[in-house]
């Protein structure tokens, strides 16, 4: 524990501000939410309804698997709403080649946000070659999207993970050149929690953002994200959220709730 502790971040974050400026209005939360659909049975009519639904709200961009990138980028052609995938998802155990040729394959059809997981296995593994490992994993992948002008959130999936590994992740993503540390795939035994938020967003600090992703589904889940040190959300109630935040009536979207 001790060789971690010390890498901790101290330039601030100012949490309560970004919470209520995103919490201010309908627009200003759509703004940090990534509207979400990766359930293995979504039929393209449902990815073209996300992609409408992102470009009406404004969503931080509309997020799929892999093999809807293309159309998702077709259909927010012109909108300014960016394409999300993600990448070695929901175990991140595919090969480092794999993930590298996974995103520059998405890049090509016009993501810009990667969402890639980690692999758990090497981080849990323990060793110093592993940790490399889990580190050029990762690089491997920034380096494409960055050279594309795309961003990377490196997923962690906390709650696999002890205190300790959740620490030693958030620095190999950092240290790996990652935009943002994000909780969870939404695939596995649990999503985020306000306790991990806090924790990934003291270990950032301001040198990337946080996003929390798994189970967030009202207003009230996502204003607690927030104040807890999120900058991005990843949810498939988006709409929902975002008309609680205006006082319509929590009208549901029509996209399959998974995230």
């Amino acid at each position: 524990m001790s060789s971690i502790l010390p890498h901790l971040e101290t330039q601030p974050f100012d949490v309560n501000t970004f919470a209520a400026h995103a919490l201010s209005s309908p627009q200003n939360l759509a703004a940090v939410l990534d509207h979400t659909l990766l359930k293995p049975d979504a039929t393209r009519n449902q990815v073209l309804q996300l992609c409408h639904e992102a470009a009406e709200h404004r969503f931080a961009c509309a997020m799929v698997n892999p093999i809807w990138v293309q159309i998702a980028a077709s259909a927010l052609q012109g909108t300014g709403v960016p394409v999300g995938v993600v990448i070695g998802f929901p175990l991140g155990a595919t090969l480092s080649a794999s993930k590298r040729d996974e995103t520059a394959r998405v890049l090509k059809h016009g993501a810009h946000d990667v969402d890639m997981v980690l692999n758990i296995g090497l981080l849990k593994s323990a060793t110093p070659a592993d940790y490399e490992a889990v580190k050029q994993d990762i690089r491997g992948v920034v380096e494409l999207a960055h050279g594309a002008g795309a961003i990377v959130k490196v997923i962690l999936e906390t709650c696999l993970l002890t205190f300790e590994e959740k620490l030693r992740a958030s620095e190999i993503a950092l240290s790996a050149g990652a935009d943002f540390l994000k909780t969870s795939t939404g695939f596995s035994t649990g999503g985020a929690t306000v306790d991990d938020i806090g924790l990934l967003r003291g270990v950032a600090g301001s040198r990337a953002g946080v996003k929390a992703s798994g189970g967030i589904r009202s207003l009230i889940d996502a204003s607690a994200m927030l104040h807890a040190g999120a900058s991005r959300i990843g949810a498939s109630a988006s709409v929902k959220i975002v008309n609680e935040l205006a006082g319509h009536d929590s009208a549901a979207s029509s996209t399959p709730s998974s995230y």
